[in-house]
């Protein structure tokens, strides 16, 4: 079996993640999230860790993504590393995901390299307007990663912003399909769903 590859890419808190699970729920493909292969930082301390730019490409480990990439895309397992954001570092307890005819790949840089874009047999880009996702950015890091909304407001400003715009929106570029994350999945998400082969 060769599974049906999708990578979707696009700004912080545009919507990659709910679009990846609407279409999961669909179609009963396995989610890696290529963000869980932040470089593991627990060499160093606390502060140096949060100081870190996240938000650049060389902070995810790129040789691992590819090597698990292919790996899914030859119809293989995986044990994915998973990633604690609020302590900025890797935690025990992979998540394997095994083969399927669907297999979706999701992550700010998911349409960043060009030997991962060429695994893919759909691209797809979530668009948002910046203030959206900066009011989504907020809540989910004050929520779920113990955030203050002046910490997230500072790391969006000094890197979160400046290195979408140099790193991520040009990928825009290589996507099949372009949605607006800011409209309902129901609207958004068929899509998408429209352009993946339906089960034999």
């Amino acid at each position: 079996m060769t599974p049906f590859l999708i990578g979707i890419a696009g700004p912080s808190c545009s919507g990659k993640t709910e679009l990846a699970f609407w279409l999961s729920h669909r179609t009963g493909a396995p989610i890696l999230n290529l963000d869980h292969y932040y470089r593991d930082l627990d060499h160093l301390s606390f502060e140096e860790r949060a100081r870190a730019n996240f938000d650049e490409p060389e902070a995810l480990d790129h040789e691992e993504i590819l090597r698990d990439a292919r790996a899914l895309a030859a119809g293989g397992a995986i044990s994915a590393p998973r990633y604690d954001y609020s302590i900025h570092a890797r935690v025990p307890g992979e998540q394997m995901i095994e083969p399927a005819r669907v297999v979706i790949l999701e992550g700010l840089f998911a349409l960043y390299w060009a030997e991962l874009r060429d695994l893919y047999h759909l691209r797809v880009y979530v668009d948002a307007p910046e203030d959206l996702c900066l009011t989504r950015r907020v809540r989910r890091d004050m929520q779920e990663r113990g955030r203050t909304e002046e910490s997230v407001r500072q790391q969006y400003d000094a890197t979160v912003r400046p290195m979408a715009r140099l790193h991520i929106y040009p990928t825009r570029h290589f996507a099949d399909l372009t949605v607006n994350g800011a409209e309902p999945l129901d609207q958004s998400g068929p899509a998408v769903l429209a352009r993946v082969p339906p089960a034999d």
